[in-house]
């Protein structure tokens, strides 16, 4: 197992990126490495961090403004060589159809939920790291 794990937070919403972060925790399941947090309150900064690589999973706030994470997240997935998985964080259950669209792998509605996001980001993150394994 890797030492750690790097998350990108992208939230223009300091808030957001704080639950995100609580939610986690440390390591967000006993089988998956520590996490470090990569936090982006604009895209400029989301596609720095993805141009220099070693991010493992981006989670993006769908409720962003004014690059909302849907779009982000299909952007980034067209853009961005082996693009890690993405879990969007959406406002109500029935945009869960967006996040289809946006190519998102997984998605939880806001305000985060601890259990059910840690669940959702450890599961990409053992995608993520048994392929690059």
């Amino acid at each position: 197992m890797q030492s750690s794990a790097t998350v990108l937070v992208y939230s223009d919403d300091a808030n957001t990126r704080a639950q995100v972060r609580l939610a986690a925790g440390r390591r967000p399941a006993s089988d998956v490495p520590p996490v470090d947090f990569v936090e982006c309150a604009t895209l400029p900064a989301v596609l720095r961090a993805l141009e220099a690589g070693g991010v493992d999973v981006c989670v993006l706030d769908g409720e962003t403004v004014p690059a909302g994470g849907m779009g982000v997240c299909r952007q980034i997935k067209d853009e961005i060589f082996d693009c890690p998985p993405v879990l969007l964080l959406i406002g109500r259950p029935q945009d869960a159809w967006l996040a289809s669209w946006s190519r998102a792998d997984a998605a939880v509605t806001l305000p985060v939920e601890p259990v059910e996001f840690a669940d959702s980001l450890a599961a990409l993150l053992r995608s993520r790291l048994s392929v690059e394994a």
